[in-house]
């Protein structure tokens, strides 16, 4: 073979290759959906893959640019992707024609990631008799147990909070509240004592840390799963379960068989798990594997406690820039606390107007899912654009891009609680507040982290200013968290006071 040979070939399998990555990039063009050019490997999301800004601020720019439309045509890698701006329309497939759009898209991988297997990825399939059978552990009588557990927790937050301003240093707020959260879930899920906030170096603490700040090893797998899925689940057979994987199934087994020897019977996530595996055919044909039990033990934790523990520090945080609503806040919650005796009546949490207009505001402004996604589940047409998209598409609806419209909420950046005045709420399409998204695969534990978010506050506040400090740093979003998170920590100062009006 001559070299002039060698080169044409070589040529060829890169025109190939080529045309294998953009081949299908004119595809929302000829359904005139208006988008961004593609990036052949990337697709329209280059950034937020390579890690330099996250997923929501990717969608931001897009927002932006396309609003005046009712979608945007999009890809990632080459993947179809169709960003959802009309209201009416994200109503549509939430809610309307939810069963079309019922599967997040989300990859599951049994075999490299046993724990991808839980209720937030699920395909359809299997969600579906998971969510039913798994919701009544979220009805207001069970979240009145599990009230009186959050209580108890939030009695050590106290104590622990003592120690830590009793040491006159300012304060790393998200460390604070992620073990306040993760004691509260360690309760509510399996029963038992985490130890976050007794112990400086908690187990449970420390695979928090892993799963939203991961380590480099994990970047990697995240990254090979999410671009190479087939080999990805071909060297599943042979990669080691990590840490995560070992810890969840092994407490998770190891506190149902505690349970079951001592006859224990408790309402918690743990006691629905044994009843689901005592009556698995309740789910169908779904083989209810151990792996498939921890992963939902995992994720109520995961997002149970990563949730709440942002949306408290973030609450705090901007109450710390605002004083005048924090001392109104303060007043509110001590007026409760008088008229009730010291008492946190379950009834009381969601009766504090200020409270809720700031627990509402923080997730207007830092909601935790900064893109919700969807899938096409068949070919689906949208009857006044005369578009019709195959199966499998995937949706993205940009919930934090909305949330920041200036058009929609006017000085987006600044924290108003006057958003959520019942004129306001009224006003605005329900579709441009979806902060736990919305429909049937809503975020089961929702009315959860209401309470738990709201009793963390109620403990900070009810004793304690809380003021910046020469650390404090302006909020930056952490671009590599599948949740929003702060890319430095919060870092806050906070003094006890001494007389409670």
């Amino acid at each position: 073979m001559t070299g002039f040979e060698l080169l044409c070939g070589l040529v060829l399998i890169f025109l190939t290759f080529y045309y294998y990555l953009v081949c299908d990039y004119d595809f929302w063009k000829r359904r005139g959906i208006s988008g961004p050019k593609p990036v052949p490997l990337f697709g329209n999301f280059m950034n937020s893959l390579l890690g330099k800004i996250s997923i929501g601020d990717e969608m931001v720019k897009y927002y932006k640019q396309y609003k005046h439309l009712p979608m945007v045509g999009l890809y990632i890698r080459k993947q179809r992707v169709l960003g959802v701006i009309d209201p009416d329309i994200i109503k549509t497939i939430l809610i309307k024609d939810f069963s079309k759009f019922a599967d997040r898209g989300l990859k599951v991988n049994k075999v490299a990631e046993p724990l991808s297997q839980h209720l937030f990825s699920l395909e359809t399939k299997r969600w579906r008799p998971l969510r039913t059978q798994l919701s009544p552990i979220f009805t207001s009588g069970k979240l009145k147990d599990m009230f009186s557990l959050i209580l108890e927790c939030s009695v050590n937050f106290e104590k622990y909070l003592d120690t830590l301003v009793a040491e006159g240093k300012p304060i790393d707020c998200r460390e604070l509240t992620a073990r306040f959260t993760t004691d509260v879930i360690g309760s509510c899920s399996f029963g038992i004592d985490a130890n976050a906030m007794s112990q400086k170096e908690s187990k449970f603490r420390e695979i928090g840390r892993q799963i939203f700040y991961p380590g480099w090893k994990q970047i990697l797998r995240m990254r090979l799963r999410e671009s190479l899925p087939k080999l990805y689940t071909l060297i599943g057979y042979i990669l080691p379960h990590d840490e995560m994987t070992k810890f969840f199934t092994e407490i998770v087994l190891d506190t149902i068989e505690y349970r079951k020897k001592n006859n224990i019977v408790r309402h918690d996530f743990i006691n629905k798990l044994m009843e689901l595996q005592a009556h698995s055919e309740k789910l169908g044909d779904i083989e209810l594997t151990d792996t498939l039990l921890a992963a939902q033990a995992f994720v109520f934790f995961a997002a149970g406690f990563e949730t709440s523990a942002a949306t408290i520090a973030n609450a705090l945080y901007e109450l710390a820039l605002n004083q005048e609503l924090q001392v109104k806040v303060r007043e509110e919650i001590r007026e409760r606390y008088a008229l009730n005796n010291g008492e946190w009546p379950y009834e009381d949490i969601n009766d504090m107007p200020l409270l809720d207009a700031v627990f509402k505001e923080t997730l207007r402004k830092y909601p935790p899912i900064t893109v919700i996604m969807r899938k096409a589940e068949e070919n689906y047409t949208f009857e006044d654009l005369k578009l019709t998209i195959p199966k499998d598409t995937r949706i993205f609806i940009p919930s934090y891009a909305i949330q920041h419209d200036p058009e929609i909420y006017p000085d987006p950046e600044v924290f108003d609680i006057n958003r959520f005045t019942a004129d306001a709420v009224a006003k605005r399409h329900p579709m441009h507040y979806i902060p736990f998204g919305d429909g049937p695969r809503n975020c089961i534990g929702a009315r959860f982290a209401h309470f738990q978010t709201k009793i963390g506050l109620i403990k900070v506040l009810l004793k304690y200013k809380v003021d910046t400090c020469k650390e404090t740093r302006p909020y930056e979003i952490e671009p590599r968290s599948f949740l929003l998170a702060p890319k430095n920590t919060i870092i806050l100062k906070m003094s006890k006071l001494t007389v409670l009006a």
